[in-house]
């Protein structure tokens, strides 16, 4: 392609001036009318009807055309005899009509006036509507011509001549040469002058392509259409393949730093840069060789975009632009914040006056600046100072080579915010920036966030995050505040353990949780069946302390199970109910397992035949008691201490995908949660060695001991460990490289609790055996009510009259 110098020469193929009047060699003469009148009747359109009148009034003998007619209802501009005017639903309507009148020279300005005072003046009734005129102002103006007027499309460059006012100019297109392009020299009816309206090229074909703006200078002059036709071509472009290549990305680059550079960028220019760099990141273009360019090219044109009044906002999907001139003596602060729904849509910006050390409810980023920012403004008059806030709602341009590769476990968990001042180098800050994200991933409690800005540095030069004068304060797993001593662009980012979980296994696990937690509750609805409608069998300390055990398992099964399904209603209340629940009985389960421990304690280990009175009364309000206390204080401190999560926040409650309602404040759950399951199983098992140790004791003291006595001991061991929850304690060690393997065993064996209880408690004992052979079996494996009962029934008897806890109700309920 020729060099675009080289088209001008074929642009101007020929030139056809066209207006309303014959060709003349002299402009036509041009009047201001400014119309009151009065319409009576109703009709469907009266500005339709307005405009035929007044152009078959003035229209009649073809030597006069009516131009930019502008109606209002109910206006008066400037007419000082009815300022006052008050108009009532009885009266006629009134309109104000402004509009130009172009005569073509054959008449004098007074005679023209004449004729057009006569035209208007006089009355107009078409059956009901009246339209009568109550004031007529008629001005001769004399406007000047379009000046020549270079224009660079992407139909190539045109330069189009001087031209009179309200004649359309004419030329050859590039291509094809038989077509042609048309353009207005166009009246303002507002400011009565002319101005080049936009050229119709429609009918020629493109002649650029962005290999092409290498061939472009950018000059003051041509600045804004430079930009227009970058825009122009960079959509085109997209239009066609989705991405722009390298050298199209970098010669896109490279002209817009020139416009920046070489000219005075005014709104409108920056508007559209704004947008041409949108569409880009919105596109698949690989954005990250360039991205410190496109950073300060933004920076740069913030810094010197003309506008008027003290602030102006320049907003596309996703970006958000910010610039407030600032007068250094009155300086006390600013608060820049923004919010985004999705990328594909502009966010949403406010600016307060003063430093606010509080984020805005909504906003996605907020960053404050001191009042102390003020030493590093320029002296000199006021308005010399520009503070720029830029928002960033896409992580295109961050791309960090360190943060990115396989080994890291950093990555971006907000979007980005800057602040600057001119081209200061803000540093070393007593009086601390403060920025606020709101992540984009909740924080899981074993997550760690960090703030970091953008170092232009790193990398060779591409730039990475840095932490380096920032000083991270995590709000909530979904907001952390950030201190920093500097002025650049900030985020927060996430280091997020990593797991070599693939898909397949966290699908499995979840399969694996969800059918085992439905088969406890099966065993365990049979568990608390069996012994609550069998008297005999809850006579015993270590059966009612069971069936307590049971009922909180069976709780924490269901709540589980359940717990998909009622956050699905989206309903804040609901959810904060599920989730206090699910936390009360995960709370009482542990409870009621370390007292399965402190009874186990008293009966082997501590002393035989301790007088406890009301025992088991005792028990109830301590395992049911201390739960709620503690989900009370929650609720009553921070009720949003529960609330939805996108997937739970611990290792308790099995990563989903779903929706999920539980704890969100890392306190209250380590707190509450690891820190209470923690002791419980650390106390669990001591007494559980103690207890091992002294059943061993007893076994070896019974000259009756044969050879299954191994088969009891392992039966024993395996009955305490499901009684203890000491299973749990998997989670605390699952990690390393047996991570995967003790993640299964965690979920599998936790989660069948319920089952492990109706086997080694239902199944496997004797008593329960025979309850139910003589309750529920008939023919030859019913036996009959009287048979001997088990020992362990008769000690329990009178452990109840005497209120003793003894060695024999612990055997019944362990060994049995």
């Amino acid at each position: 392609m020729n060099s675009i110098r080289s088209l001008s020469s074929l642009a101007i193929c020929f030139c056809i001036f066209m207006s309303a009047c014959p060709l003349g060699s002299k402009p036509d003469q041009f009047f201001r009318v400014d119309l009151v009148l009065n319409m009576t009747g109703s009709p469907l359109d009266p500005k339709d009807i307005i405009e035929k009148w007044v152009k078959k009034q003035l229209e009649v003998n073809n030597t006069m055309s009516v131009l930019n007619l502008d109606i209002k209802e109910n206006a008066v501009r400037n007419m000082e005899h009815y300022s006052n005017l008050m108009i009532s639903q009885d009266q006629p309507k009134q309109y104000y009509c402004a509009f130009h009148v172009q005569e073509c020279n054959k008449n004098t300005v007074a005679e023209i006036e004449i004729r057009i005072q006569a035209a208007l003046a006089s009355k107009y009734q078409n059956h009901s509507i009246i339209i009568q005129t109550v004031e007529l102002m008629i001005r001769h103006i004399v406007p000047k011509n379009c000046s020549e007027d270079t224009s660079f499309t992407i139909y190539g460059k045109y330069i189009w001549p001087e031209t009179f006012p309200q004649r359309i100019q004419v030329m050859g297109c590039i291509s094809p040469t038989s077509e042609r392009a048309f353009r207005l020299c166009k009246l303002d009816i507002e400011t009565d002058t002319t101005r080049w309206a936009d050229p119709n090229m429609k009918n020629c074909h493109q002649h650029l392509s962005i290999s092409d703006l290498n061939n472009i200078t950018v000059t003051p002059g041509n600045a804004a259409e430079v930009v227009v036709v970058i825009q122009d071509l960079v959509v085109i472009q997209l239009g066609n393949s989705s991405e722009l290549s390298p050298s199209h990305l970098e010669s896109v680059v490279e002209k817009l730093s020139e416009v920046v550079d070489e000219s005075i960028v005014n709104s409108a220019v920056g508007a559209n840069i704004v947008t041409i760099v949108s569409d880009i990141l919105l596109s698949n273009t690989d954005v990250t060789p360039v991205s410190n360019t496109f950073l300060n090219l933004t920076d740069r044109m913030a810094d010197n975009m003309i506008f008027q009044g003290e602030s102006a906002n320049l907003t596309a999907p996703p970006l958000g632009f910010s610039m407030i001139n600032v007068a250094p003596e009155e300086f006390s602060g600013l608060t820049f914040g923004a919010s985004i729904v999705s990328p594909t849509k502009n966010p949403e910006m406010f600016v307060d006056q003063g430093f606010v050390n509080k984020p805005h409810p909504t906003a996605n980023a907020t960053i404050s600046l001191p009042s102390a920012l003020n030493e590093f403004f320029s002296t000199g008059e006021r308005n010399t100072t520009r503070v720029q806030f830029q928002f960033y709602g896409t992580h295109e341009l961050f791309q960090d080579l360190d943060i990115n590769n396989a080994q890291s476990n950093w990555t971006l968990n907000s979007y980005v915010v800057s602040a600057s001042i001119n081209d200061s180098k803000i540093m070393n800050l007593e009086d601390r920036v403060v920025v606020t994200f709101s992540h984009q991933i909740p924080k899981k409690p074993l997550d760690k966030v960090q703030c970091m800005f953008w170092d232009f540095h790193k990398n060779g030069g591409r730039g990475g995050w840095n932490s380096s004068g920032c000083e991270t304060k995590s709000i909530s797993p979904y907001q952390t505040s950030c201190l920093c001593d500097h002025l650049t662009h900030f985020a927060v980012l996430l280091n997020v353990e990593r797991t070599p979980f693939s898909k397949v296994n966290e699908q499995i696990l979840t399969v694996i949780s969800y059918i085992g937690c439905g088969i406890s509750s099966i065993f365990l609805g049979l568990t608390l069946l069996t012994y609550l409608i069998f008297e005999k069998l809850r006579q015993d300390y270590p059966s009612k302390i069971l069936i307590n055990l049971s009922a909180a398992l069976q709780g924490l099964s269901m709540l589980f199970l359940l717990n998909a399904w009622l956050s699905s209603f989206s309903s804040y209340g609901l959810c904060i109910a599920t989730a206090a629940t699910l936390h009360y009985f995960m709370l009482a389960s542990f409870t009621w397992m370390g007292l399965e421990a402190v009874h186990m304690y008293l009966a082997l280990v501590k002393v035989f035949n301790t007088y406890i009175p009301s025992y088991i009364l005792k028990f109830c309000i301590t395992g049911w008691g201390i739960p709620a206390v503690i989900v009370s204080l929650v609720l009553v401190i921070d009720k949003d201490a529960y609330g939805s999560l996108a997937d739970a926040e611990n290792e308790i409650v099995l990563d989903s995908t779903e929706t999920f309602c539980w704890i969100q404040n890392d306190v209250v759950f380590f707190v509450t949660v690891v820190a209470f399951i923690g002791l419980t199983l650390l106390c669990n098992m001591s007494v559980f060695i103690m207890v091992l140790i002294q059943i061993k004791q007893i076994g070896a003291n019974k000259l009756s001991a044969n050879s299954h006595g191994s088969v009891l001991d392992l039966k024993a061991v395996a009955s305490l460990t499901v009684l203890l929850g000491l299973t749990w304690s998997i989670g605390f060690f699952s990690f390393g490289p047996a991570r995967v393997v003790l993640v299964y065993l965690f979920v599998f064996l936790n989660s069948l609790q319920g089952f492990f209880v109706f086997l080694f408690h239902c199944l496997m004992k004797e008593n329960v055996r025979k309850q139910w052979r003589i309750h529920l079996c008939c023919g030859r494996f019913r036996l009959s009510e009287y048979s001997d009962w088990s020992r362990s029934v008769t000690v329990g008897d009178r452990s109840k009259k005497k209120n003793l806890v003894n060695s024999d109700s612990v055997a019944s309920g362990s060994s049995q």
